[in-house]
């Protein structure tokens, strides 16, 4: 049953990734996704990961680039919960205020230093997010409390 599971998550990864360049998804589409990808991996990492959500529904409506949470959960996991023998947890949280719509992905880092990504990822999403929503989208990223933090801002 649970690798019935994984093959129904991946698939529809895969079938995501193959949509039509340009076209844009809701963020309840890309949430629920982010969902599919974060369960393959706590089935991968097993108790070393652990993950939490907080959705408000009213954010769910916003457009977005299809695939635009998935490098964000893919870093969190990667260089958070993978590079840590302990593990980790990583947490999404998506909010609606005045017109617009974020999502912070959080991931604690692991005690030791890593070697940092080229950032490709992440100028990845920027320039995506730009493509379709020009200067009214954006991407912040920081460190802060043992955890990296990175939200997305929206409009509604």
């Amino acid at each position: 049953e649970r690798a019935e599971r994984v093959l129904e998550d991946l698939a529809q990864l895969f079938r995501v990734a193959l949509a039509e360049v340009g076209a844009s998804v809701t963020l309840g589409e890309e949430i629920e996704l982010a969902q599919r990808y974060l369960a393959i991996e706590q089935i991968r990492f097993g108790a070393r990961l652990s993950v939490s959500w907080e959705v408000d529904e009213a954010a769910n409506a916003a457009r977005v680039p299809p695939l635009v949470l998935q490098p964000l959960v893919e870093n969190a996991v990667r260089h958070g919960i993978e590079a840590s023998m302990r593990g980790g947890h990583v947490k999404v949280k998506a909010t609606a205020r005045h017109g617009t719509a974020r999502v912070l992905v959080s991931n604690s880092l692991p005690d030791a230093p890593t070697t940092p990504g080229a950032g490709i990822a992440l100028t990845n999403v920027r320039e995506r997010l730009s493509l379709l929503h020009d200067i009214g989208a954006s991407l912040e990223t920081w460190r802060g409390d043992g955890q990296f933090h990175a939200r997305i801002t929206i409009p509604l």
